[in-house]
């Protein structure tokens, strides 16, 4: 896959106007999570890292965000969203019931708990919770649909774009306290912003970036 923005760190502006203190602080901490699990058991919290896999698959020519461990962290630190749907127990119950309930379709279909099934397996019944065709057993009452739609991808897909790795791939500053955003029209970019690679502008892009503070 091409990068869009070549050469670009978004960690670069660690010690620079566009992060202040308190932000330093929150990814310092983010960038320090424990990979081992702290609210799941074991056994749930490597269903879940198979999940995160199949949801936000990762290039293999760097270290991967650790996706299972941050979605823990939410549980464990009790980070709510601000609302929850009636249908749906609380999120750490929520994600209980339904990391139990794809290793029980996988061991019902396949014979396999769920993170040994080679990755179209996987997908398949990710694709059966999401149709909604999963019910009873470890779900209980929860509804598989809204499971899939409220808890795994809004989850996973959050932790993935609040790193900083994400940050760098889609050419994100940050909040950018105090500096801030001033050339804010299209197609108009700050120096401290990054540059998307144009198509045979790809080394100009990368030197460019090396440089965005």
């Amino acid at each position: 896959m091409t990068e869009r923005y070549p050469g670009y760190d978004v960690l670069a502006k660690r010690r620079t106007p566009s992060w202040n203190e308190q932000t330093r602080q929150v990814i310092d901490h983010r960038l320090a999570i424990t990979r081992e699990p702290r609210y799941l058991s074991p056994e749930l919290f490597n269903i879940l890292d198979a999940v995160c896999a199949r949801i936000v698959p990762q290039p293999g020519d760097r270290p991967p965000v650790p996706l299972a461990a941050l979605v823990d962290t939410k549980l464990y630190t009790n980070m709510q969203d601000g609302f929850r749907y009636a249908e749906m127990p609380e999120q750490g119950e929520a994600w209980r019931r339904g990391l139990a309930a794809l290793d029980e379709a996988a061991l019902a279909h396949y014979e396999k708990r769920f993170p040994q099934i080679s990755g179209e397996q996987q997908d398949d019944i990710l694709r059966r919770m999401e149709r909604g065709e999963l019910s009873g057993g470890a779900l209980g009452d929860m509804p598989a649909q809204m499971f899939f739609a409220h808890r795994v991808l809004l989850d996973i897909v959050s932790a993935y774009y609040a790193h900083p790795t994400a940050w760098s791939e889609i050419g994100f500053g940050g909040p950018a306290s105090p500096r801030g955003y001033v050339r804010m029209g299209l197609d108009r970019r700050d120096p401290w912003e990054a540059v998307e690679a144009k198509p045979g502008e790809e080394e100009t892009a990368r030197h460019e970036n090396a440089r965005v503070r």
